[in-house]
């Protein structure tokens, strides 16, 4: 990592402003969370990766935000969802109306409820919070 990397994440921890406005909405809430606190091993088919979710909940909820939705992020959910099973991994997308790609019609919602992922637009839903 750089320097000029770890100087822009002491004063910026977040990676996104969306994931900015999501702790924001939390704490709002006065909902604990952790960001970015678990750390979970999965394989690619050749070599071995750590995912690292945006967000922790208290009843073990783990929020991914995105932003953008790439096809490696897709693949990466896919592979940690088969490996980990038993973790319960949401999505929240910044606007889930947006298509994969311009040759599509599946948006990012269509996507996740193809693949069984629940998954909020813009926001962790109230209900996610109580569970």
């Amino acid at each position: 990592m750089s320097r000029r990397s770890e100087a822009a994440k002491k004063w910026r921890p977040y990676r996104s402003k969306f994931e900015k406005d999501i702790a924001t909405a939390l704490r709002r809430k006065k909902v604990k969370f952790k960001y970015e606190a678990t750390k979970i091993k999965y394989t690619k088919p050749v070599t071995s990766h750590v995912y690292n979710p945006d967000f922790t909940l208290p009843n073990g909820i783990i929020i991914e935000t995105k932003g953008r939705f790439t096809a490696s992020d897709r693949k990466k959910h896919l592979l940690v969802r088969e490996q980990h099973p038993e973790l319960d991994i949401r999505l929240v997308f910044q606007n889930a109306n947006v298509r994969l790609s311009k040759a599509s019609n599946t948006t990012y919602g269509d996507w996740a409820d193809k693949n069984n992922f629940l998954w909020a637009n813009k926001e962790i839903p109230a209900a996610w919070l109580k569970e």
